[in-house]
């Protein structure tokens, strides 16, 4: 099946300012339309098909499952609804009945949505507090229950999870009442919804409008269990941001930029800041913007011939030309005549003068014959070539479509060939002393956004070094690595060919594939090519098919702009922090980023400490993001990615984290903007227009609100740096004498992973560690009916240790925590 891409939300090519590009596309064009294809003498066969957005409606995980693997470009801005999840594809009209029967239901193309009082999506999250402990018998528990306010109204959004829920005859419903505030009753009893992914039970969840913050909720199961919980506020008190300060200087970046546009950019910061500045070349070369010179001959038929040039187009396949001729005549060969780029394929004819070359063998004779020219030649896709060949009315000429500019794109010629990709390097001692920070942009050539988020960031560390000292502390503490497009090739040709580009050019189809008209589904999804967590290791979420938006690459790190990514990090050990900047949809997450669709079997979730750790960084970027304008990334959208958006085998954070230890984030900024008059909320786009409704969608707002967040993460890097403070830890309710039973669990003052034993061994690095009593809820609760004395300590994200234990060695302070839980029968 034919992969087509998305091409933009707003249906129209967004107006770059700043001397990039300034118009837009006329009413009703498709930007993905190369300017000049219609009309040029070409096949209709080599055009790329209409695509238009829809909003669509999916069952379940299983169903988003089959409907990605089977090549269908999905939006990121996933919610989950009661029944199912929504989101948007990007499809031609023959694809929308292709979704149908798949059982897909359509739901038109409005792009916007509103709140629904039932749970719109999400995942549950680590920290909401709970009216009471967990105890070990608690068949109900409130995972979340938080408030949040924005554009001058209340969000309540609540997860809880019954022990019951994966129990399906009868289905375990839930009730959701909250107070008015402290000393209230509860009231408003509302049905909760269940969430089941792949099969398995995660949660019931809730999201809606009050007028008033609640203090409590209680729920209530179907199975009889009941809990109450404390609603804490979300992104409600955040420390102001940089640029409340009148003197801090902002807003550099006036419109979208080009590759070449940001290397330039890059390498002229590196000039003009040489004492806190300088480029770092990556190693590996990208394929290129270029692609061979191609042409179908022939129609569709058996007897259709492809043909690619053996050159690159602009190093000489452009111009080939190639004529099928019919020479008068009976019992002749058929033969290749070659003069300069003219190839002229002489038709063989049988014993009665009728024509008998298959399209088979017409491409086996240019493929042998043509002196080099043809590199390539075969039949349609998966034609057999058993047809006879006709003809030609002349000369057809062969192209790279790279040589077409769409109408409005930036001026100038794009470089050739492959590409070298340089990374901006910020910091006063980039020596290896201080926490490196990797923001890694444009892996997803389409999304324009994340990389001039990433320049503008960068312009304001430079510009406010010496006069802002919140920055000088950022410079001074960190060593800041930028990638402001990682896939330069793909990236341009969205802007010069097909906006909705997702993947680099590297061309890995066979013939099958391999036709122009193919030419806007090749490429490698970079944040497929990963090793941890691969699609070639069975995890969902990447795809086989070379056509496909999520192609995972012939093999982990098959291409160069993943190899430089590795290649950075094992060079620069110092690199602790990472976040991979996408769009859209506004989601922040981490790991899990992958999981085996049977049995939903995830990859390693991170210990209890390094979770806590994310949501508290996540609760400081995502206020600065709110600062600029109220635009709030909601609990449902934080977490780990595959409980947030979906399974994403070989992602790049799966592999930094689990096989360099690095604090790997990922971030789908242009999150839905609340929009009072309408009730509704408006999502994002990958192109939205540079400038838009300042309180709605536009690329300038989302460029400045998540730069907000960029520079908030440089200074958690600079206070990770910083903490030398031990962590401290508690058994709670403690060591003491009870009667028949207790429960008791751990508490830290900070994140910190505990390691710990109940045989009276100490405890060491390789000591059980305590967990979460389910994904993302706090600590488990251990349930003691015997004498049990537990020895442990803990370690904070900065490998702090508490009362600088050393767990390596055998000594004889044996200064580790320890306290004896007394069991009286």
């Amino acid at each position: 099946m034919r992969r087509t891409q998305r091409r933009i939300a707003l249906f129209a090519l967004p107006a770059l300012v700043g001397g990039v590009l300034m118009t837009t596309a006329p009413a009703g064009a498709d930007p993905a339309q190369p300017a000049g294809a219609a009309g040029s003498g070409r096949s209709h066969l080599e055009d790329s098909e209409a695509v238009r957005l829809v909003r669509i409606k999916l069952t379940g995980a299983d169903m988003l499952d089959k409907v990605v693997a089977a090549g269908f470009d999905l939006e990121h801005g996933l919610r989950r609804v009661p029944s199912g999840i929504e989101g948007e594809a990007v499809v031609t009209a023959e694809q929308i009945g292709e979704l149908e029967a798949m059982g897909v239901e359509i739901l038109g193309d409005d792009d916007s949505f509103a709140w629904s009082e039932e749970a719109d999506g999400g995942i549950q999250t680590l920290g909401a507090q709970a009216a009471r402990a967990f105890s070990h018998s608690d068949t109900v528990r409130v995972v979340r229950a938080d408030w949040f306010t924005t554009k001058g109204q209340g969000f309540l959004y609540v997860e809880a999870r019954t022990t019951e829920g994966q129990q399906a005859n009868p289905i375990v419903t839930m009730q959701l009442e909250n107070d008015s505030g402290a000393g209230t009753s509860f009231g408003s009893a509302r049905t909760m919804s269940r969430f089941v992914d792949s099969g398995q039970y995660m949660f019931h969840r809730n999201l809606f409008k009050l007028d008033t913050r609640p203090n409590q909720i209680r729920v209530t199961s179907s199975t009889g269990g009941v809990t109450t919980g404390f609603v804490s506020s979300w992104l409600e008190n955040g420390t102001p941001p940089l640029t409340a300060n009148p003197a801090y200087k902002w807003d550099f970046v006036d419109g979208y930029r080009t590759p070449q546009q940001l290397y330039s950019r890059a390498e002229e910061i590196a000039r003009q800041y040489p004492d806190i500045a300088e480029i770092v070349y990556l190693p590996n070369k990208t394929n290129g913007y270029q692609r061979k010179a191609q042409a179908t001959i022939g129609g569709t038929g058996q007897a259709a011939v492809v043909v690619s040039s053996a050159a690159w187009g602009h190093e000489g396949g452009n111009g080939i030309t190639v004529e099928f001729v019919n020479r008068p005549g009976a019992n002749l060969p058929l033969t290749v005549e070659v003069a300069g780029k003219a190839v002229r394929v002489l038709l063989a004819k049988d014993a009665s003068g009728a024509l008998s070359s298959t399209a088979a063998q017409v491409a086996a004779a240019l493929r042998t014959q043509s002196q080099g020219l043809i590199d390539r030649a075969h039949p349609y896709r998966t034609n057999t070539g058993t047809g006879i060949v006709q003809a030609t009315s002349g000369p057809v000429a062969l192209t790279d479509f790279l040589d077409e500019k769409r109408a409005g794109a930036p001026e100038g010629d794009v470089p050739r060939g492959p590409a070298t990709i340089p990374v901006l390097r910020i910091g006063k001692h980039r020596d290896g002393r201080n926490p490196g920070v990797l923001i890694q942009a444009q892996d997803h050539a389409r999304e324009w956004v994340p990389a001039t988020t990433s320049l503008e960031a960068a312009e304001r560390l430079v510009h406010n070094y010496k006069s802002d000292w919140e920055t000088k502390k950022i410079v001074d503490n960190t060593d800041v690595f930028l990638i402001l497009s990682n896939n330069p090739d793909g990236a341009n040709y969205s802007f010069y060919n097909f906006a909705s580009q997702r993947r680099n050019l590297t061309n890995h189809c066979a013939d099958d594939n391999a036709d122009p008209a193919r030419r806007n589904s090749w490429g490698v999804d970079l944040n497929r090519n990963y090793r941890v967590g691969s699609g070639h290791d069975g995890y969902a979420g990447g795809s086989t098919s070379c056509v496909s938006d999520t192609f995972q690459g012939p093999e982990k790190l098959s291409e160069p702009e993943s190899k430089n990514i590795i290649w950075l990090v094992e060079k620069y050990r110092n690199i602790k922090f990472m976040m991979s900047v996408h769009s859209n949809g506004g989601q922040l997450f981490w790991q899990p980023g992958a999981y085996i669709a049977n049995g939903r079997i995830t990859t390693p979730r991170p210990p209890l400490g390094d979770e806590a750790f994310y949501w508290q960084a996540a609760g400081r970027i995502l206020s600065q993001v709110k600062a600029y304008r109220q635009t709030v990334v909601t609990p449902e959208n934080v977490g780990g990615s595959s409980d947030v958006l979906y399974s994403s085998a070989g992602n790049v954070r799966e592999d930094l984290y689990h096989t360099y230890g690095i604090y790997a984030f990922g971030w789908e900024v242009g999150g839905s903007v609340y929009n009072p008059a309408t009730g509704n909320w408006q999502g994002g786009s990958f192109q939205p227009p540079w400038v838009g409704t300042p309180d709605l969608v536009s690329g300038h707002s989302e460029t400045m609100e998540y730069a907000n967040g960029i520079m908030e993460m440089f200074r958690v890097a600079a206070d990770w740096g910083k903490d030398n403070k031990k962590p401290t830890s508690t058994l709670v309710p403690g060591a003491g004498k009870y009667s028949g039973s207790a429960d008791v669990r751990f508490e830290t003052s900070e994140p910190a992973t505990i390691y710990y034993t109940t045989d009276g061994s100490r405890p060491t690095l390789e000591s059980p560690r305590y967990q979460a009593t389910e994904f993302r809820e706090p600590g488990q609760v251990f349930h003691v009916t015997e004498t049990t004395t537990f020895n442990w300590f803990s370690v904070d994200s900065a490998g702090n240790i508490e009362q600088n234990y050393d767990p390596t060695k055998n000594d004889t302070r044996n200064n580790y925590r320890t306290a004896t839980i007394t069991i009286a029968k």
